[in-house]
């Protein structure tokens, strides 16, 4: 095998043996994304990689506390890590043992698309998956107007919610929607049960990572149309991206006010 040097998303050179056979994710994203490109190269994914359905690799823990002398021994070609959802220390960990690491950053549908793009054809080498391409063309009509004022809590008590600069408030926004707290400073404020609902028209709330189903969160917002929708297609870049806007659409026009 030769080596050839590539620089990911945040400008790192990475020193990668081709041809890459071996990868560990440490992103459910980026996890769902290889084994539907090209699942013979998947060696190691974290607990939190549910996607596909049915997916057989080893588990090397969670996002943020891998199991870095587990990934050591399974001696990959790459790990692919996200800037948001992986530890800088556990990158600098994997390096320093002499493991090769791509990091993305993602906080766009653009970046996404670009990321990814990246990944496969100079990451991986191995061309840009069809999925992708569907992806852009599932998310390229215009938002419908006008925006309704939206809150997109990801955990309670405290209550959290989706802030500025957020690859899911980019989503939010291609959906109609305007999240009222991407004014504050925070990406993900933690707000008070009364900024929860303040101006707010809509709420949408997600089943990861906190689990908010019929009985647990729409209580919360008395008197106002709720959301239910599945959290991979509000938060993951992969190819869930190309069923996410049917999905997330039709669950937003079907919100109810629940008793």
């Amino acid at each position: 095998m030769v080596a050839g040097e590539v620089v990911d998303d945040l400008g790192a050179v990475v020193r990668v043996r081709r041809p890459v056979r071996r990868v560990v994710s440490l992103v459910p994203s980026l996890t769902e994304a290889i084994a539907v490109s090209c699942p013979d190269l998947l060696a190691g994914a974290t607990e939190w990689c549910t996607h596909p359905p049915g997916l057989s690799v080893e588990r090397v823990r969670g996002t943020k506390n891998p199991n870095v002398r587990r990934i050591v021994e399974i001696a990959p070609d790459l790990v692919v890590c996200n800037q948001e959802e992986n530890r800088r220390i556990d990158v600098e960990r994997l390096r320093d043992a002499g493991i090769a690491v791509w990091v993305t950053r993602i906080r766009t549908l653009e970046e996404a698309f670009a990321s990814m793009g990246r990944l496969f054809t100079v990451g991986l080498d191995v061309g840009m998956p069809d999925w992708l391409a569907q992806a852009e063309a599932c998310w390229a009509p215009p938002p419908p107007k006008p925006l309704c004022n939206a809150v997109i809590p990801v955990w309670r008590d405290p209550w959290m919610v989706v802030g500025r600069d957020t690859f899911t408030g980019d989503l939010a926004r291609r959906l109609g929607l305007r999240l009222v707290h991407a004014d504050l400073p925070e990406r993900y404020p933690t707000v008070s049960t009364h900024e929860l609902v303040a101006n707010v028209d809509l709420a949408v709330l997600p089943d990861e990572p906190y689990v908010f189903t019929e009985t647990d969160g729409p209580e919360a917002f008395p008197g106002m149309p709720v959301a239910l929708v599945e959290g991979h297609h509000l938060t993951w870049y992969g190819p869930s991206l190309v069923t996410a806007r049917k999905s997330l659409t039709d669950r937003l026009a079907q919100a109810a006010v629940r008793p």
